[in-house]
């Protein structure tokens, strides 16, 4: 067999295994253009590379796709954090996240999509590899350049903070869970019926005044008023995912599975919203711990 015949065969096994080889990516990285850019890169080094006794393509490909990745994840950390971004902007990255990419989110879960970005790359590597895809620790520890315990470190780490604490699981935290959802659908539906029922009356929203267009308010009184208003943020809400936020639910936006928003919704004893404090600041977002809710029966 000659050369030509070797890559043509390892063209015909990219090929094949190209969908996976791209749902790898797209976990490790959230992002399509990022997730085919890790892809491509994949197929010049596996194409470039003494491939003869490779016993497991697809695994080896699997491999190197994924360290494409990680020097993504690791250039994202070493360059500088993103600037506060303006209302139009974020509107923008929305409308560009609504199409293939959110149906991607979508179907790994917008909520995990989020809270894996708040990983370190090391982390994020060692879940999505052997939590979601099966890849032993061995060849994970292989990737990292550290030893198959210390990979399994990573991802019992990553685990413990994807998944809430065993006290936010009380019955309280889901039945607001649901609440939190509800007025989540309610919004992205435009269903004003629906979220005079989920807000109090006298229920208050804040917002950092870089989210919003200057003649919007900061402070809105009133659930009509909060009602009406959620018509204009139609599209944000679709790249909404409920979360935890610091241990209560709330309402995370993250176009392209980056947390550029949050809502910090407060619920009173009559079980209705009284407060939503949505959250812009870089500052502030980075000081607000995000875990996946608890599992509920809708």
């Amino acid at each position: 067999m000659n050369a030509t015949t070797d890559l043509t065969e390892l063209a015909q096994r990219f090929d094949a295994d190209r969908r996976h080889l791209r749902s790898v990516a797209f976990h490790l990285l959230g992002s399509v253009p990022d997730a085919e850019d890790a892809v491509q890169s994949a197929w010049l080094k596996a194409s470039g590379s003494d491939f003869g006794a490779v016993q497991n393509l697809t695994g080896w490909l699997t491999t190197i796709t994924a360290h494409e990745a990680l020097d993504q994840l690791r250039g994202r950390r070493r360059r500088a954090e993103r600037p506060l971004i303006e209302s139009e902007d974020l509107d923008r990255m929305v409308s560009a996240a609504a199409d293939e990419e959110a149906l991607l989110a979508d179907s790994v879960g917008r909520a995990l999509m989020v809270v894996l970005d708040r990983l370190s790359p090391a982390q994020r590597v060692a879940f999505v590899l052997h939590d979601v895809f099966g890849v032993p620790f061995e060849t994970i520890g292989e990737l990292l350049d550290r030893s198959p315990v210390a990979a399994k470190k990573l991802a019992s780490r990553a685990r413990s903070r994807l998944q809430p604490d065993p006290a936010s699981s009380a019955a309280r935290t889901v039945k607001h869970t649901k609440l939190v959802e509800a007025f989540l659908a309610a919004s992205r539906g435009g269903d004003i019926d629906a979220l005079l029922e989920l807000l109090a009356p006298d229920v208050v929203r804040r917002v950092d005044p870089a989210l919003v267009p200057e003649n919007v308010p900061t402070e809105v009184r009133g659930a009509r008023q909060v009602a009406e208003e959620t018509r204009h943020f139609v599209q944000r809400a679709r790249v909404g995912a409920v979360l935890l936020i610091d241990g209560s639910p709330g309402i995370v936006i993250a176009p392209g599975g980056r947390v550029q928003a949050l809502l910090r919704v407060s619920i009173g004893d009559d079980d209705r919203i009284r407060e939503i404090d949505i959250v812009g600041d870089p500052d502030r977002l980075r000081n607000h711990v995000l875990s996946l809710s608890p599992p509920h029966t809708p």
